[in-house]
């Protein structure tokens, strides 16, 4: 196995630096591999190859003469397909608009061009954005490196794939309900959903929109969690009017040593259960923290109640998402909101009140969401991580079943409802807080499972410096064997 393959993308920039290996070489070794495994996974899907080398060519240039354009001169990698990128087509999956090429690049993919980045592709999203598996009538299916039967998650699922694969050093995703943690945890690497407003968003739109959506964040996805730091530091900061007066300063980890870390640890709710194969691994994780010295507390619990908490982030997850909507669904959701009882509480009538909520109702409930915001602030006070699974299973089968609510998934023996999974996902998402996802190991089966380390709204580097102490303990990533 060539250690390129799974190299942090910290450890290859310090390469290049140091003159080991050059820029080119290692785009063409990453772009081999592609080229190797990609069919299989179908995770890469819009290229642009010869750019990249050409950029590549460039940055090799740059350091003959002494020039390093940033921490990721050099550094080859993908980016998820929603993203603009000059010259390359924007679909989200969406078949009227598989020819929708991108006249300029998003935000984010500028910050990683500005610091040296070669973007040599485009990685597989679910149609919209809209599902925790991703597959399109533009691109087809993605498939888990770790089992071709089962996915990858979504919506950031191709660029889980790819980088779990070896395909390339860095990525890039997107998240509003799990997007970046759930495919992360299928996958078995790592990715961060930032502090909501932290990274820009814009560029990162089916409609173009200049306004950020409510609840939906970008972030950086690797396969070891020092990528993470050096990604939020390259990414982080203001867009637009804003960039006049403000600035951001990323608070330092809140601590340095495993043992100094006051945890709290959630892994139990009603609305959903969790598998024992994911149990044994958050077990086994707990028992290292303790020995570790940590001071973990497993009775500690945020200040929210499940159900209500549920369906407050749900209408305001569905509020969100309305703008992306053509007006034919907008209609077609008005339709349906007309007729619901109050007791209805199904999924169809979850998505019909949030798309079509009053502006007054919105507000009323993001008031209780900010007061929410205020009481997370209280509870980081006494502890500094909370600790919660991803999802309830490893990764699951295909299911393309479109009523969406005939989609089951198996959890301890049982039938369990598809959009259960949303539940982790929803606190971290609705408080705006920020939250990385780290693999914990194997399941009996073979299959990663991951856990999800909660922070204080701010405290990103906090969340990614716990991740990357407890791969130091516990281990972190593992290649997949059919690609190492």
């Amino acid at each position: 196995m060539d250690g390129r393959a799974f190299a942090s993308a910290t450890g290859l920039a310090g390469e290049i630096r140091d003159r080991t290996v050059g820029c080119l070489e290692l785009l063409d070794f990453f772009l081999e591999r592609a080229g190797r495994y990609n069919p299989a996974l179908n995770a890469v899907v819009a290229w642009q190859v010869e750019p990249a080398r050409a950029r590549a060519r460039a940055a090799d240039a740059a350091l003959a003469r002494g020039e390093i354009w940033g921490p990721l001169h050099g550094i080859p990698m993908t980016v998820k397909e929603s993203f603009n990128v000059a010259g390359l087509p924007t679909t989200w999956g969406n078949l009227p608009w598989k020819d929708k090429v991108a006249a300029d690049n998003a935000v984010l993919v500028d910050r990683l061009l500005a610091a040296g980045a070669v973007i040599y592709g485009k990685t597989n999203v679910p149609l919209m954005l809209q599902d925790s598996q991703s597959y399109n009538d533009v691109y087809g299916t993605t498939n888990n490196p770790w089992d071709a039967a089962r996915g990858p998650g979504g919506s950031s699922g191709g660029e889980a794939a790819a980088l779990a694969a070896g395909l390339s050093a860095l990525g890039a995703g997107s998240d509003i309900a799990g997007s970046l943690r759930n495919p992360a945890h299928y996958c078995g690497i790592y990715a961060h959903k930032p502090s909501w407003g932290l990274i820009p968003t814009r560029g990162h739109s089916p409609t173009g929109a200049l306004t950020p959506t409510d609840i939906s964040v970008v972030g950086p996805m690797a396969r070891h969690a020092e990528d993470l730091a050096l990604a939020m530091h390259v990414l982080a900061g203001p867009d637009g009017p804003q960039q006049a007066a403000w600035r951001v300063e990323l608070p330092p980890p809140r601590h340095r040593r495993l043992g100094d870390f006051r945890v709290a640890l959630w892994t139990q709710s009603a609305l959903c259960e969790i598998d024992a194969s994911v149990g044994e691994r958050f077990a086994a994780a707990t028992a290292a923290l303790s020995g570790a010295g940590a001071a973990v507390d497993p009775d500690a619990r945020p200040p929210l109640d499940d159900e209500e908490h549920q369906r407050l982030f749900m209408l305001l997850l569905r509020a969100a998402t309305a703008s992306r909507m053509r007006d034919e669904d907008f209609a077609a959701q008005q339709a349906i909101a007309a007729t619901l009882k109050p007791e209805d509480e199904s999924p169809r009538a979850l998505i019909a009140r949030g798309a079509t909520v009053y502006h007054r109702s919105w507000g009323v409930a993001n008031e209780v969401r900010n007061r929410l915001r205020h009481a997370w602030r209280d509870f980081f006070q006494a502890v500094d991580v909370l600790l919660t699974p991803v999802a309830a299973t490893a990764a699951f089968a295909h299911d393309h079943n479109p009523d969406r609510e005939q989609r089951l998934i198996s959890v301890n023996g049982k039938p369990r409802r598809y959009d259960e999974q949303l539940f982790w996902s929803a606190p971290a998402s609705l408080s705006y807080l920020p939250a990385t996802a780290a693999p914990l190991g194997l399941t009996g089966a073979g299959l990663p499972v991951g856990m999800q380390v909660i922070g204080a709204e701010g405290d990103d580097l906090t969340t990614i410096e716990f991740a990357r102490l407890l791969a130091a303990e516990i281990g972190g990533f593992i290649p997949p064997p059919d690609y190492r």
